[in-house]
């Protein structure tokens, strides 16, 4: 405890340094001219080579002071004690020097002698914020000042009858220093405790900052943790999922048919899982775009209420949906559908009975559309309101029910929330269930643009695929899938295979792994097949959900299909990447044509 007192004494003296020496150069001027004034009037009475004598005396005890107190604070080299004690010398010097004016005294008239108290006792004063009020740098100027001018006072007067009076203004001198004193202890007491505390929110900032430096590497350790976990187990579910798929167009018995609709829903099952780490990846990547529309809530809603009503009868609960025909709002579609789709499924998988009501209805502001998600369930206690919203934790479910998902829908929700410039309440009570509630900007029902029927493309047409992947089973399934739907497959464990079988027929699509051994990647893989082929149509797949490599999939402009890719999202996406090729090469050649026309 001693040494730490030490430690923090040792600062406290090396700030009073820096302030003794900020004012050691500032207070030289008003100074001065103090100095000059009495120099004056003691000219006038008596000698003047000895008034202005001590003046110069002054001004080399203020050069001194100006030369020296400045750098005492960067002498790091001499002892800080030492350079506290030229500090305290410094000032009794100065004391010494004013307080030699009163020799003049006997020779001054009374208001000349006031005159001269008022300067040396407002020098004293001053002095108690020039130096901190440290006891003794304060107190080596202010008792020689004191106590001379209280015994000019007293000794040197005019003979009359009011003589006691001179002694009375002495002795209020002396009480005036001893105010000042009282004075300069306080002072310094604030200054140190200041110091102190500046030093304890200097070391408080160190501490945050060490703590959110280890915060942002235990997030970028978790991220890369998810990222490569999810790669390693994406990879043999993909390779599943595609078998699986290629299965389920053979023909099959009864029972076998069963095993593999069973098998593909536990495939589904746990790929959605899987995506929920993949949508947590995309929202800390910053690369999910907002597409604002507008759009009507009623046929919006019935569509979600359809598509959850059966998991409600399993549990036979009763979804239910009140919407006004009217409520009309303007927001992202799918990213709100994904907000509204995690809190219905939240809502169904912690009821065990009673209802799950979707309600709609205008908020305080007549601007917004407030949307509820309301259910009967088992309800959240205060103190875990906060928590629900963190990755990975459930209420109620240590036994880590996979059922119950993985404890990532909540999470994505306040990060949709946030994206979309929503703002989402919850009120919920043990025993009373939940209610969470969304505003939604309203907006004119009459802006709502009419659905457009969705055109379901053919299956594929005949084309020639090139598949690009470092693992054999993949290729295999990926082969046994795209056969199936009559596609001619070209196999490659990398891009120089590729290339090689490549020249001979060349493919019309491309479809590469992200990952390739080698140092290779995807994105590189198809800029060397596309300097053989430009414009070919090409497709990533990865089962690596780090936000960096989204980023990168992102900023090369190629379409990233996560593992397991399911066979129509496999299918949709190479007749999307055909179709826009297309479009490319018509844009490119009426280009061409216009240019080629005479003007």
């Amino acid at each position: 405890m001693s040494a730490e007192r030490g430690v923090e004494q040792a600062s406290v003296d090396l700030e009073l340094l820096r302030l003794i020496g900020r004012q050691g150069r500032r207070v030289p001027y008003p100074v001065s001219i103090a100095a000059l004034a009495m120099a004056l009037m003691a000219a006038s009475v008596m000698s003047p080579w000895l008034a202005y004598g001590w003046l110069a005396v002054v001004f080399a005890v203020l050069a001194a002071r100006w030369s020296v107190l400045g750098r005492l604070p960067g002498m790091s080299d001499r002892p800080l004690e030492r350079r506290l004690h030229w500090a305290v010398l410094l000032s009794l010097a100065n004391g010494l020097v004013f307080s030699a004016s009163l020799v003049a005294a006997p020779y001054l008239s009374d208001f000349q002698r006031m005159v001269q108290t008022i300067v040396l006792l407002g020098l004293c004063a001053g002095a108690v914020a020039t130096t901190a009020g440290h006891r003794v740098v304060f107190q080596v100027f202010l008792w020689p000042v004191t106590i001379a001018t209280a015994v000019a006072w007293g000794l040197f007067h005019d003979s009359g009858e009011h003589r006691w009076l001179d002694w009375v203004l002495g002795a209020l001198i002396v009480f005036f220093g001893l105010i000042l004193t009282g004075l300069a202890r306080d002072t310094y007491r604030v200054f140190a405790e200041s110091v102190l505390i500046r030093q304890q929110q200097v070391k408080s900032n160190q501490q945050l900052r060490q703590a959110l430096s280890q915060a942002e590497s235990a997030m970028a350790a978790k991220t890369r943790f998810l990222a490569s976990a999810s790669h390693d187990l994406r990879q043999p579910m993909h390779t599943l999922s595609l078998f699986g798929a290629a299965l389920d167009k053979r023909p099959l018995d009864d029972e076998g048919r069963v095993i593999v609709t069973q098998m593909n829903l536990a495939l589904q099952s746990l790929s959605s899982q899987m995506d929920a780490l993949l949508d947590i990846s995309k929202l800390d990547a910053n690369v999910v775009p907002v597409n604002n529309q507008v759009f009507a809530l009623q046929p919006w809603l019935a569509r979600l209420q359809r598509e959850f009503q059966p998991a409600a009868l399993r549990k036979h609960l009763l979804l239910r949906l009140d919407c006004p025909p009217d409520a009309c709002v303007e927001s992202d579609p799918v990213l709100l559908e994904r907000v509204v789709r995690n809190l219905i499924d939240n809502a169904i998988k912690y009821t065990v009975r009673g209802e799950i009501a979707v309600e709609v209805n205008r908020g305080q502001d007549e601007d917004v559309w407030r949307l509820s998600v309301r259910d009967t369930g088992m309800g959240i206690p205060e103190h875990e309101q906060a928590r629900i919203f963190e990755e990975f934790y459930q209420v109620g479910n240590a036994e880590r029910d996979r059922t119950k998902g993985l404890g990532l829908g909540l999470s994505i929700v306040t990060r949709l929330v946030d994206l979309l410039d929503l703002h989402l309440a919850l009120r919920s009570a043990p025993g009373h269930g939940s209610s969470f509630m969304l505003n939604v900007t309203a907006a004119d029902l009459s802006l709502v643009r009419p659905d457009v029927p969705q055109r379901h493309g053919p299956s594929l047409p005949p084309m020639r695929v090139l598949v690009i992947d470092d693992e054999e089973p993949v290729r295999v399934a990926m082969h046994a899938l795209l056969s199936a739907h009559g596609c001619q497959v070209l196999l490659a464990g990398s891009t120089r295979e590729g290339l090689l079988k490549s020249l001979g027929q060349q493919p019309d699509l491309l479809l590469t792994d992200f990952r390739l051994r080698g140092g290779e990647d995807g994105i590189s893989a198809v800029r060397s097949i596309r300097s053989a082929f430009p414009g070919l149509p090409a497709l990533l797949v990865s089962g690596d959900t780090a936000p960096e490599r989204l980023r990168e999939a992102h900023e090369a402009g190629l379409t990233l299909l996560h593992k397991p890719v399911s066979e129509e999202q496999l299918i949709n996406a190479m007749q999307a990447a055909l179709a826009e090729s297309r479009r490319e090469g018509s844009d490119v050649t009426s280009v061409r044509g216009g240019a080629a026309s005479p003007a």
